[in-house]
């Protein structure tokens, strides 16, 4: 018995996507596999470690727990559509480096995703809030405290003025 499939519209990144999909398709595996945007990584596949957070309309969601079905008529932002069109790095991309927040790098992504919607949401976070905002992410380097530091470095560079 072949399982039909079901017409799903996202915007990634700016750019439509129209697919005929499984409905238990992920969005993670809809962005890796469909939109060619590998830059979601695969962690736990089981919402715990935030290494395929996105942003879905905004909102940091782990995107190994959505159904691309769900996402039906979203816009959703990856870390391939965080740098500027020219390719200049944002300023969260820029703190991470500055700050060497990243050693293997796996977690980056989610991790600069998760920072990106906690700072549309509270431009100047405290290091408390930070911390809190930042607790779905998994670093198994241990660079945290970098990540942190980053993240207030970027806040301070972006002074609310949160580009995407």
């Amino acid at each position: 018995m072949s399982e039909s499939l079901q017409l799903v519209r996202i915007t990634v990144n700016g750019r439509s996507y129209a697919r005929g999909l499984k409905p238990n398709t992920t969005l993670q595996n809809f962005l890796r596999l469909e939109c060619g945007l590998t830059g979601t990584k695969k962690g736990c596949e089981l919402g715990v470690c935030g290494a395929c957070t996105v942003l879905l309309d905004g909102d940091p969601v782990n995107s190994c727990m959505v159904l691309a079905v769900e996402a039906d008529g979203s816009d959703v932002l990856t870390i391939e559509g965080v740098s500027a069109p020219g390719g200049d790095l944002h300023p969260l991309q820029k703190a991470f480096v500055k700050h060497d927040a990243l050693q293997c790098g796996y977690c980056t992504p989610g991790m600069i995703m998760n920072a990106l919607g906690l700072l549309l949401k509270n431009p100047e976070p405290s290091r408390k809030e930070i911390i809190e905002g930042m607790e779905e992410n998994l670093c198994r380097c241990g660079a945290h405290n970098r990540i942190i530091e980053a993240i207030q470095t970027a806040a301070v560079e972006m002074k609310g003025g949160v580009k995407v």
